[in-house]
């Protein structure tokens, strides 16, 4: 039923609507214990594999919490290898104890069952609970891995980081930017930059469009030159003052000039054509305001930890797979939110098929449907993400995003 997104009370219903006895809440209990367990093998042979080639990986470490805002009872940070793309190891938690919560209002249950039940692992804000998972993962990453998880890849959020750096030695892990991460951080702080600051938003100013183009044109420059920091920050400033051009100021002196350039107009000059520039550009003030924060963002230190050109995106497609096996809108507690997760795993790393391993662990038979039906649910996700990853595809996605940000607008 989990594999679904359901629990025992969906169960409950399919089953004497199929007119079959349903087991009770312990024994359904148990039976998750077990799968548990059968479950929990998937992460350790993907450590394995890249433990026979090296001790030593890159991983990318995200945390995700069951309700948004900072008063979730429930999140999970995983690890994924940057090599293999799969997980190696997730840290489930929790902040509720049914029991306890129990015991707290009523003075039925006995302090021996309170302190032999175990179903809260974390004590604090839910915000903390990303860097106390993180450093749970590093620290046993030898212990239960063999590995060591020398180069960090994560957000612009460094708490996490700064609680793992010194685990191994002093300064032994290394901290990358997630390159999205970067990318968006652009248009984050310049719409800040906007709200604070007085006159600096309307026609004719920095706009919304303008900072979305911005923004892409900083993305792309940085995916284009992955492993070279020098054109790296050459391309970076180049977008921005590619995009604050206009036909009375044109500034595309850093833009590059070959027969491959992307600068319209210095393809125009190249033709011996007259180039019309498409958009205003921004007044000078404005340009000079928002040249400042920008450059900040173009700083050698910071481009540096962009070279690799790797993003968290394995992390966020993993979190979409956990919460569509425990649903948002279903509070569970803590066994059930580890079973979701392991599961979650499970395909992730192997594909539905990989829930086969479990029926295998337990001497399950399998019939020639559900190996069938496994296959098939595999063949079409794949089908899915290589239509999704097609250009016309990604072009129709974005001129639908573009266009629901007019709408918003209006």
């Amino acid at each position: 039923m989990r594999i679904i997104g359901k629990g025992i009370s969906a169960g409950k219903k399919l089953f004497s609507m199929l007119n079959i006895p349903y087991p009770s809440k312990c024994t359904y209990r148990q039976h998750e214990i077990k799968l548990l367990h059968a479950a929990n093998n998937s992460m350790l042979e993907s450590a394995k594999s890249i433990a026979e080639c090296s001790n030593e990986c890159g991983v990318s470490v995200d945390g995700t919490w069951q309700k948004r805002g900072y008063s979730s009872l429930n999140g999970c940070v995983s690890t994924i290898s940057v090599d293999s793309g799969k997980i190696l190891d997730i840290e489930v938690l929790s902040q509720y104890c049914r029991v306890r919560t129990k015991t707290e209002k009523t003075s039925g249950f006995s302090k021996k069952c309170v302190v032999s039940h175990f179903c809260k692992n974390h004590k604090g804000s839910a915000s903390n609970m990303e860097t106390v998972g993180a450093y749970r993962i590093f620290e046993r990453s030898e212990a239960n891995r063999s590995l060591r998880y020398t180069s960090y890849y994560g957000d612009g959020d460094s708490k996490a980081f700064n609680n793992v750096k010194d685990i191994y030695g002093y300064d032994s892990v290394v901290k990358y930017e997630c390159i999205g991460h970067v990318h968006k951080r652009v248009g984050s702080r310049l719409r800040k930059l906007k709200k604070s600051t007085k006159g600096l938003g309307g026609k004719g100013k920095l706009t919304d469009k303008f900072i979305d183009t911005l923004q892409n044109y900083f993305g792309i420059a940085i995916r284009s030159n992955v492993g070279n920091l020098s054109n790296m920050q050459t391309a970076v400033i180049a977008a921005f003052f590619h995009c604050c051009s206009t036909d009375k100021k044109p500034m595309h002196g850093i833009c590059p000039s070959g027969s491959d350039t992307w600068c319209k107009y210095q393809k125009a000059k190249q033709e011996g054509k007259l180039y019309k520039h498409r958009t205003a550009g921004l007044p000078n003030a404005v340009l000079n305001t928002v040249k400042t924060t920008y450059m900040d963002l173009c700083d050698q230190s910071l481009l540096e930890k962009c070279l690799h050109g790797k993003t968290q995106n394995s992390n966020e497609s993993f979190n979409g797979v956990l919460w569509s096996i425990i649903p948002k809108e279903t509070f569970v507690e803590l066994l059930t939110l580890q079973f979701g997760a392991f599961l979650a795993v499970l395909q992730f790393n192997d594909g539905s098929k990989g829930i086969l391993s479990v029926l295998e662990y337990l001497h399950i038979p399998m019939g020639y449907f559900i190996l069938k039906g496994f296959s098939k649910v595999d063949d079409e996700r794949i089908v899915d993400s290589e239509r999704h990853s097609l250009p016309t595809t990604k072009n129709k996605r974005k001129n639908s995003e573009d266009l629901k940000k007019e709408l918003c607008i209006i």
